[in-house]
């Protein structure tokens, strides 16, 4: 009997021989994986080899969804999108909201998988089990508004869910964005380039099929409890007062007041007149409207509008958080008019709003510090604070015209090709743009950029615990842990114990598929209720157990690793910038502090079982975790760490992978001798 909460069936595009076929998805990949990144992973890592161009035809787009999407557990709408990264050169990976996933469920596909290169520009079209590729000649060029609304007239449906890029993506800028739904943006890592070197300009999904769930008893109770959670629980209030009042740009008043608030390219975490660009303002000024993504219970996202000045009738759904920060605190415009307009053209044109906002902030301070002039930016003033220069650069960008030429490719390989000190003020790790989170006031969230398989990005590991003084949580999830420092965002103590643990937990987020909200702020969502959800919606009933879930979560983490692992990755790339390593944080409550990376990564290690001197993984560990083809290869690379795991070094007994150590011994993270560092 087939799985519950899948269709069973997936898209196999072939760009370049302009074939599309339907193929089964096996129930192993279902069973091991789940869908989403889990499915993404297992597919990248047969598919794509060490030496493949990003850029080039033998890279592979995986189109998304889980089993949970297009169901009632909330939120369910959302889908993802993964390859081998044109602006790190490693895992690329990217989510939205919105609607197109659960249509793409409803039109009778679990995912997609795209080969190969287009001879023209072309996009694909799926009705309800049916798929064709169409020329989209006459879209080249268009802006994702119109093509949405292009695409929607030639099938005469205005309910189609277009998946698109913007001429950003047609330019091959290396953060472009594959956008949905209008405003939706999978942005991070340059999928939208990868899209745009395929010649392929979208994806239209229209379906009427069903998603039937194993236990369809089992899994409304799961859904009901989970609405009730959000409406009537412990956080009902905080969401109403948060989420549902402001949207994500909540969070620019509460990360200035923890002192994490980007501010003029990281060089600061606080902004003391912050109400200028806060979410107040925002709201009072600029909110019109108020909408959810399909099955969301949290409704956080806005429709903004300017409503005078000279870019008056802009309106575009958000800004969020972190397009807020990008495009005002960081590059210190406290225009909100400026912010409104540029959230917009990122839209339109298909961009990441987070590094094309950190381009900009890169060449403002590379221009305040004299390693770049007018010859460089064709007679351009680059400097912090004006708005219009700001705008000016991303049109550039988005068209590769000019000094946009250059930011177009990210601040790395941007600092490269400019050479001498330009490589310190390109605020990354591991090539991505830093998103709007500070590592010296938040010390897990420097861990989290420093293991992440995507670079300096907070949504694959971040610890929540800690991030707004959720005490009780602490208590419950680590009780043979000292809450009191598990809360201390200053203290780098337990700190990789609970980034690994929000890793294995959003990698299963992120395969289910639901959003982060209701997972990571505020926290509700755990391993027993992913386990309840997961068995009942699939009938995988050795998931029912919460262990099992954290075990698939774990395997997903490791194999996303591997992947950058077979390319070369090891302890040197688990890094932080030395901005956030060197340099201390000059005023806010974190004033004075930097982040100490060590002790994390050693805590880290120590849980996930890689080898502490390398990073490299120990092949039993693969094994446990059903990867021994994985360990095979990587051993045939010498890419595997030598030798058995060894024992912990306090002689505890850590409670195996996965697992800190018990608590009868020596506190986690500490040695023989108790040193915390």
């Amino acid at each position: 009997m087939a799985l519950g909460g899948y269709q069973g069936r997936f898209l196999d595009v072939d760009l370049s021989a302009g074939r599309v076929e339907t193929l089964p998805v096996p129930e192993e990949m279902q069973r091991m994986y789940l869908g989403g990144d889990g499915v993404a992973a297992r597919v990248l890592w047969d598919q794509v080899r060490p030496g493949t161009d990003p850029l080039g035809p033998d890279n592979v787009l995986v189109i998304a969804t889980g089993p949970l999407t297009g169901t009632l557990y909330p939120p369910s709408g959302r889908w993802m999108a993964a390859a081998l990264s044109p602006l790190t050169f490693h895992w690329g990976e990217a989510h939205a909201g919105g609607f197109f996933g659960a249509e793409l469920k409803y039109a009778g596909f679990d995912y997609l998988v795209i080969r190969g290169r287009a001879s023209e520009p072309v996009w694909l079209c799926i009705q309800d089990g049916r798929a064709e590729l169409r020329s989209a000649a006459a879209l080249w060029g268009k802006p994702v508004p119109e093509t949405t609304d292009t695409i929607a007239r030639e099938l005469g449906d205005p309910e189609v869910k277009v998946a698109c890029i913007g001429p950003a993506g047609e330019k091959l800028v290396r953060y472009a964005a594959i956008m949905s739904d209008y405003w939706r943006a999978a942005g991070r890592t340059g999928m939208g380039a990868v899209m745009g070197a395929k010649g392929l300009k979208a994806i239209a999904v229209r379906g009427f099929g069903p998603v039937r769930v194993a236990d369809p008893e089992g899994f409304l109770a799961a859904c009901r409890e989970a609405h009730l959670a959000h409406r009537e629980g412990e956080w009902a209030d905080y969401i109403r007062r948060t989420s549902r009042r402001y949207g994500t740009t909540g969070l620019t008043d509460a990360m200035n007041a923890i002192g994490r608030l980007p501010v003029k390219n990281h060089q600061d975490g606080y902004l003391p007149d912050v109400e200028r660009v806060g979410c107040e303002a925002i709201r009072q000024r600029y909110r019109v409207a108020h909408k959810a993504c399909f099955g969301c219970a949290l409704q956080c996202k806005y429709v903004s509008h300017v409503s005078s000045g000279p870019y008056r009738g802009t309106r575009s759904e958000g800004p969020e958080y972190e397009t807020v920060d990008a495009w005002g605190p960081n590059i210190l415009v406290y225009d909100l008019d400026v912010v409104m307009r540029a959230n917009y053209l990122c839209n339109i044109y298909g961009l990441d709003t987070i590094s094309a906002g950190a381009a900009v902030a890169f060449a403002m301070e590379l221009y305040e510090r004299g390693l770049i002039g007018k010859e460089e930016t064709g007679g351009m003033e680059i400097r912090w604070g004006d708005g219009e220069v700001a705008l000016a650069l991303l049109e550039q960008i988005a068209r590769r015209e000019g000094f946009g030429r250059l930011l177009g490719e990210g601040c790395d390989l941007a600092a490269r090709e400019l050479g001498g000190e330009a490589w310190r003020y390109s605020i990354s790790v591991n090539g991505l743009e830093a998103s709007g989170q500070d590592p010296r006031s938040h010390k897990s969230v420097g861990c989290t950029y420093a293991i992440n398989v995507r670079g300096a990005d907070h949504l694959r590991s971040l610890s929540v615990i800690d991030e707004l003084g959720f005490r009780s949580k602490a208590i419950e999830r680590f009780p043979h842990l000292d809450p009191e420092v598990c809360g201390n965002l200053l203290d780098e103590t337990y700190k990789g114990y609970m980034v690994a643990d929000q890793e294995e937990c959003f990698a299963v987020c992120d395969s289910m598929i639901v959003c982060k909200y209701g997972v990571m702020w505020p926290p509700i969502y755990y391993f027993p209720e992913f386990a309840r959800a997961i068995s009942t919606a699939t009938g995988m009933t050795e998931y029912a157990d919460p262990e099992a879930v954290r075990a698939l979560g774990r395997r997903i983490c490791h194999l996303r690793r591997a992947f950058n692992v077979r390319l070369g990755w090891d302890r040197s790339r688990d890094t932080l910038h030395p901005r956030f390593t060197e340099e201390p944080m000059p005023s806010g409550p974190a004033r004075g502090e930097v982040c100490r990376l060590e002790p994390m990564l050693r805590e880290y290690y120590e849980v996930r079982g890689y080898d502490q001197a390398t990073g490299l993984p120990y092949r039993e560990i693969l094994e446990e975790a059903g990867l021994g083809d994985v360990a095979e290869e990587l051993a045939r690379l010498g890419r595997l760490a030598g030798g058995p795991r060894p024992a912990c070094p306090a002689n505890t007994g850590c409670g195996g992978p996965g697992r800190p150590c018990s608590p009868g011994g020596t506190e986690p993270g500490r040695g023989p001798e108790g040193d915390g560092r």
